[in-house]
């Protein structure tokens, strides 16, 4: 299974040298990193590409750095959250100028039939902030459900810091009857 993939628009890659400049300036963008407790330092930055780079060359699946036309745009992709390793997560974090294209649903979609398809998973779940409804609106749009009994006081957030509370999506692995059918292809459907 190689590591890269494509979409209509994008590339999921593995992370170069080269990523790590853009992938800093949007770390440390507050409008990007507006509902996280705070924005990242360089070396927190190049540490979480580093992981990223990591997950990726171990599982064959991960955080895969995106690209649009060639430009570095963020990434997304399937991780463990640090406070629970049961669970898988799909995640994004894109710049401001990659924002209300679809980039964030279309790498999420493509990421999900990995989980799914390749990997073998049989749920995978996101989570955010209550307050961050963008994220929300992409986790909605490729298929996940919320039930309110499962939000959460997110463990890394200080007590009572206004991103404690956390909202939980979920997406089950699609049925499969007379072929094969992924998640991707059931957004998809949805969506059209």
């Amino acid at each position: 299974m190689g590591l890269e993939r494509r979409t209509g628009r994008l590339v999921m890659r593995q992370w170069t040298e080269a990523d790590l400049e853009p992938f800093a300036r949007m770390n440390a963008d507050p409008e990007v990193m507006e509902h996280f407790p705070a924005p990242l330092t360089r070396e927190q930055s190049d540490a979480l590409a580093t992981r990223a780079q990591a997950g990726l060359e171990q599982n064959g699946w991960g955080l895969w750095a995106l690209e649009v036309d060639g430009t570095f745009a963020g990434f997304t992709g399937l991780s463990r959250p640090s406070w629970n390793r049961d669970l898988v997560e799909v995640g994004w974090r894109l710049p401001r100028w990659a924002w209300g294209h679809g980039y964030a649903s279309e790498a999420a979609r493509e990421a999900l039939r990995v989980g799914f398809d390749e990997a073998g998973l049989d749920e995978i779940v996101s989570f955010t902030a209550v307050l961050n409804v963008r994220s929300q609106a992409v986790m909605r749009r490729i298929g996940m459900t919320r039930d309110p009994a499962d939000d959460f006081d997110h463990p890394s957030v200080p007590h009572g810091h206004r991103l404690e509370r956390h909202v939980l999506y979920r997406i089950a692995r699609p049925a499969v009857s007379g072929g094969q059918a992924t998640a991707g292809r059931l957004a998809r459907q949805r969506d059209n």
